[in-house]
C-alpha cells in the first residue's frame, strides 16, 4: 500500500502499526466490562457492549481465536478482527467477513497496546449459508504416471456447517476422501477431471470439477511455473467478502508461488489453508503460500523473508525472497511535488528505509545467488518504488519531468545478477508501462485534480535456468476507486504481476 491516502485514516493505520508488535503501553485498570450481543453469522457485524473507567480515543477490542491473544496482556500475534471502542461506556461493531465460522475471544485493550480494560469473553461464529466453492473449477499441483498422488479440497468449501466430500466422477485411479482429499496413482498421461460434491450437514450441496495435470512417467513434475506478488492490501479486509473473492483470484490465476504483503499476519495461512497449498506466515507482512512443497523456511532480513520450494524433490527446487520495502517517503511525491533534485530524492530514499532494505535483502541473498545456476532463485514483492527501467528520457514527460533516475530499489537486485522478468517479457516502458500502482487510486486526495503518479512497484526479479515465456499485471473484475471499493471484485488497491516461467528444457 502506497501511503499519501492515510491522512485519512491515520488513527487505523496506528493501530496496525501496534497489532504488529510495534509498541505496548503501561497496563491498564481492568474495573471495565465486555459482552458480546450474542452468536454472530459469518460476515455480519459482531456487537460488542463495553465499559470502561479510562476512555481513550484508541482504546480497541481486538478478536483472537479461542484462548489466544495478549493472554498475559502482551503482544503474541497480531488480532483476526478489531475496532475501535473509545467511549466510556458504547457499543463497539467488530467485522466477521475475515472470521471463519469457529470460537472465538474478544479482548478490550488500552490505548492501541494489550493492557486489558475488562475480562476478555468468548463468542461464537456462525455460518448458516449453504455449502458453495468459490469457483465451479479448480486446477490442482501436478501428477505424474506411475507415482503416488495427494492434494486436497477440504478447505474450498464454505457454509453447510460440517461438510463431506465424495467423488460423483473422474477416472478410477483418482479416490476423494470424505475430508476432501485427493488420492490414487495416475495409470496413464492424460489429464485427470474429478468431479467432486460437498454435502452440509444442513443437506445442501456443491459440485466442484478439480484437474489434476498428469506428466509423462519420467517427465519432470514441473513444466511451466507461474510466480505471482501479490499485496493482499490489509490482508483483503478492506473488501467485503475478501476470503472467498481472494480464493477465487488465486485460483483462476493459476498461479503455482505466491509472495503476500500486508498479510497482517493471517493471510498466507488462511489461503494456503483453504487452497490445500503449503505456505510460510510471518506475524506481519510477509508470507509466501506455494502449490508445491516448502521445504525449508529460512526467517527474515529486514524488510523480507525467503523459503526453497521443491517442485520435484530434492533435484527441483527453488529459492523464494518476499519483501516488502518501506512506503514512505515516496519517491514519485518528492519528484512530482516537491521537484527534489535527483541526489535529494536519493537522499529520501535512504531515509524511507527502502535503500537499506534492498541492500540487506540482496546481501543475505548471497549465497543463494552464487547458486543460482544449480537452484534458481525468486525475488518478488512491493519494492513502494518504481523502477529505474521505467524511468527515461522516452517517458521523462510522463515521469513530472525526470529521467534516468537511479531508483535504488531497482538498482541494487540488478547489479547483483536479477532480472526483472516484466521489463523483460515487455522491454519497452512506453508500451507497456505495466502500472500496479494503483488502480484504486488513480487521482490525488484533495481538491487539486492533480494525477497520483502511476508507477510499477510491484516486481518479480529472478536469476538461474528460468525462461520468461509471459509476464503480465492482473486485477479481478473492474475495480471501482477508492472510497467506493466496498465492494470490488478485486481486494488489493495494487495490481498485482504474476510471471511464466519455462523449466523444460
Amino acid at each position: 500500500m502506497r501511503g499519501w491516502w492515510r491522512r485519512a485514516t491515520a488513527s487505523a493505520a496506528a493501530a496496525v502499526a501496534v497489532l504488529a508488535g510495534l509498541s505496548a503501553p503501561a497496563q491498564a485498570d481492568t474495573a471495565g466490562t465486555l459482552a458480546p450481543a450474542g452468536p454472530v453469522a459469518q460476515g455480519e457485524q459482531a456487537r460488542f457492549a463495553y465499559s470502561t473507567p479510562e476512555p481513550h480515543d484508541t482504546n480497541w477490542i481486538g478478536v483472537y481465536p479461542r484462548g489466544e491473544g495478549p493472554v498475559d496482556e502482551e503482544y503474541t500475534e497480531p488480532s483476526l478482527a478489531w475496532s475501535y471502542a473509545p467511549e466510556a461506556e458504547g457499543e463497539a461493531t467488530v467485522d466477521t467477513a475475515a472470521l471463519r465460522a469457529g470460537d472465538y475471544t474478544a479482548y478490550l485493550l488500552a490505548r492501541d497496546g494489550y493492557a486489558w480494560l475488562a475480562d476478555p469473553v468468548d463468542f461464537t461464529v456462525t455460518d448458516d449459508r449453504p455449502v458453495s466453492f468459490p469457483t465451479d473449477g479448480i486446477t490442482l499441483r501436478n501428477a505424474r504416471e506411475g507415482d503416488a498422488y495427494e492434494a486436497s479440497v477440504g478447505g474450498l468449501a464454505s457454509g453447510g456447517g460440517e461438510v463431506a466430500f465424495r467423488k460423483t466422477g473422474g477416472p478410477a485411479w483418482a479416490a476423494v476422501a470424505e475430508d476432501g482429499t485427493v488420492t490414487g496413482t495416475p495409470d496413464g498421461d492424460t489429464d485427470a477431471r474429478i468431479t467432486i460434491e460437498a454435502a452440509g450437514e444442513d443437506g445442501s450441496t456443491a459440485a466442484l470439477t478439480a484437474t489434476v495435470p498428469v506428466r509423462k512417467a519420467g517427465q519432470d513434475l514441473v513444466g511451466e511455473l507461474d510466480v505471482m506478488t501479490y499485496n493482499t492490501w490489509h490482508a483483503g479486509t478492506q473488501v467485503n467478502g475478501h476470503h472467498e473473492k481472494q480464493l477465487r483470484y488465486l485460483i483462476e490465476s493459476g498461479a503455482d508461488i505466491v509472495g503476500l504483503q500486508e498479510t497482517e499476519g493471517e493471510a498466507a495461512e488462511r489461503l494456503a489453508t483453504a487452497l490445500g497449498w503449503d505456505h510460510w506466515q510471518t506475524s506481519g507482512s510477509l508470507g509466501v503460500i506455494s502449490r508445491y512443497p516448502i521445504t525449508e523456511e529460512r526467517g527474515t532480513v529486514n524488510a523480507s523473508g525467503s523459503v526453497e520450494v521443491s517442485l520435484d524433490g530434492p533435484d527441483s527446487r527453488v529459492a523464494v525472497w518476499d519483501a516488502h520495502l518501506g512506503y514512505t517517503p515516496y519517491g514519485p511525491y518528492d519528484a512530482c511535488d516537491s521537484g527534489m533534485s535527483v541526489d535529494r530524492i536519493l537522499e529520501r530514499e535512504a531515509e524511507s528505509g527502502r535503500t537499506p532494505q534492498i541492500e540487506d535483502t540482496v546481501a543475505a541473498m548471497e549465497e543463494d545467488l552464487a547458486a543460482a545456476d544449480e537452484v534458481p532463485v525468486l525475488l518478488m514483492g512491493d519494492f513502494n518504488s518504481p523502477s529505474h527501467l521505467d524511468w527515461t528520457e522516452e517517458l521523462r514527460e510522463k515521469n513530472c519531468g525526470y529521467a534516468d533516475v537511479p531508483w535504488p530499489a531497482s538498482t541494487v537486485p540488478t547489479e547483483a545478477g536479477l532480472t526483472d522478468s516484466f521489463r523483460e517479457a515487455h522491454p519497452d516502458p512506453a508500451a507497456e508501462p505495466g502500472t500496479t500502482w494503483s488502480p484504486l487510486f488513480p487521482k490525488r486526495d484533495g481538491d487539486s485534480g492533480v494525477d497520483e503518479p502511476q508507477d510499477r512497484i510491484d516486481f518479480v526479479y529472478y536469476k538461474g535456468p528460468l525462461a520468461v515465456e509471459r509476464s503480465q499485471t492482473l486485477v479481478a473484475g473492474e475495480p471501482e476507486v477508492y472510497p467506493n471499493h466496498a465492494d470490488n471484485e478485486w481486494t488489493s488497491d495494487h495490481a498485482s504481476v504474476m510471471t511464466t516461467f519455462s523449466l523444460d528444457g
